[in-house]
């Protein structure tokens, strides 16, 4: 699939910094400064013909107001569109979210290397999304559960600022219906209204039953966060290579050219933006 899909931008783009309109189809508000765009390319041959990883990003333009790299929230097992959930943060996510159905934007890519799915066969994952953060994260849950005889247990850990800062809801509810799936969820703040864990996202390890030797933790968040679950899992007893993450980073060009994304020797969006701990304890300003 890896290989399909840088294929898509080769064969596709003379330029390979060029963007092809996408039509806006859904908006979806997740929280208050968080929407979820369903988008499909215009052009028929193109969408038929665009494939990708779990974990891969695209880079979405508007005019007059630039470009930014986005991992697509969605399936590849989803044909028939994409989804980018999108946190306002700027000029350019300020302006997209102002944008509403039947609206287009500009998409290149995908780019990255995309989550290891041939290390996670027949084995148990456990996903700790922060945040915005579980927006990659969803992607492969949902590649996951589209083939769940393959897999082993599926816990999914999230942590939010507050009870309305929660994203994929509804998402998360289904999820933790499904057979050998343990969907938890946790705020730092809480409010009269909340029934569920208070605290950060450690304070979920003893929600499940996970045993380091034949699991796989996949981990996206704020870095201030994420460093702690590290320590944790490492102090569980979970090998260097089996605790993997995205790291986040100003990837501009998407194909290694620019340099903006650069980590000691490696860059974000070629050799990334997916990394075992044992990969980020080997670059230089990861360590």
């Amino acid at each position: 699939m890896k290989d399909s899909a840088q294929t898509l931008v080769r064969d596709t783009a003379a330029n390979v910094y060029q963007p092809y309109p996408a039509s806006i189809l859904e908006v979806k508000e997740e929280t208050g400064d968080i929407k979820t765009f369903t988008l499909k390319f215009k052009d028929k041959e193109i969408q038929e013909g665009f494939t990708f990883r779990p974990g891969q990003f695209v880079l979405a333009s508007l005019f007059n107001c630039g470009e930014a790299a986005f991992s697509i929230c969605s399936s590849p097992t989803f044909s028939d569109y994409l989804q980018l959930s999108i946190k306002k943060v700027g000029l350019l996510t300020g302006e997209i979210h102002r944008y509403a159905e039947g609206d287009e934007i500009g998409l290149r890519g995908p780019y990255g290397n995309g989550f290891p799915l041939e290390l996670l066969y027949g084995s148990n994952v456990l996903f700790v999304g922060g945040g915005i953060g579980l927006a990659p994260l969803r992607s492969l849950i949902q590649y996951l559960l589209s083939k769940r005889s393959e897999f082993g247990q599926i816990t999914i850990f999230h942590g939010a600022r507050t009870p309305g800062d929660i994203v994929f809801e509804k998402d998360l509810a289904t999820w933790d219906k499904q057979e050998d799936v343990n969907v938890e969820t946790t705020v730092y703040r809480s409010t009269p209204e909340w029934k569920g864990n208070v605290g950060p996202l450690t304070s979920l390890w003893e929600k499940a039953t996970i045993s380091p030797s034949n699991t796989k933790a996949i981990i996206c968040g704020h870095p201030a966060i994420i460093s702690y679950v590290f320590f944790d899992l490492l102090k569980m007893g979970f090998a260097e290579e089996n605790i993997i993450s995205t790291l986040e980073r100003n990837m501009k060009c998407g194909v290694g050219k620019c340099g903006h994304c650069s980590i000691g020797s490696k860059l974000t969006c070629i050799h990334g933006p997916v990394f075992t701990y044992r990969e980020m304890k080997e670059l230089s300003s990861v360590s």
